[in-house]
Order: structure tokens, then C-alpha cells, then sequence
């Protein structure tokens, strides 16, 4: 879709990682704002939230 934008709400990072721009939000404030890989980097929350679904999967 060119010149379009979308908006997905999603609790799974695999839904996301592939995004341009990741907004991770907590209680309604934002906590980081990136890519998948900067957010791991940078964000303790994205990062915790990953690191818990990846060994529940795993």
C-alpha cells in the first residue's frame, strides 16, 4: 500500500519487529520509540517484555 499508513496495536513483538517506527507504551506513557533492534538497545521495557516471550516460546 503506497502513502498509506498503519497503525497495529499488538502484546506479541513478533507482530511488530518488522515495523519502521515501534511505540512502547506503559500505563499510558511512552516508554521508547523505535526499531526493533534500537528498543532492545535502549528500552529496558521492550526489552523485558522480549526477553520474556522468547523463553516462554523457546
Amino acid at each position: 500500500m503506497k502513502d498509506a499508513c498503519l497503525i497495529v496495536v499488538a502484546q506479541r513483538i513478533s507482530s511488530i519487529m518488522d515495523a519502521d517506527q515501534i511505540i512502547v507504551l506503559d500505563n499510558g506513557s511512552i516508554a521508547g520509540i523505535g526499531r526493533h533492534e534500537e528498543l532492545l538497545r535502549d528500552c529496558s521495557l521492550y526489552r523485558e517484555i522480549a526477553d520474556s516471550q522468547v523463553k516462554r516460546e523457546g
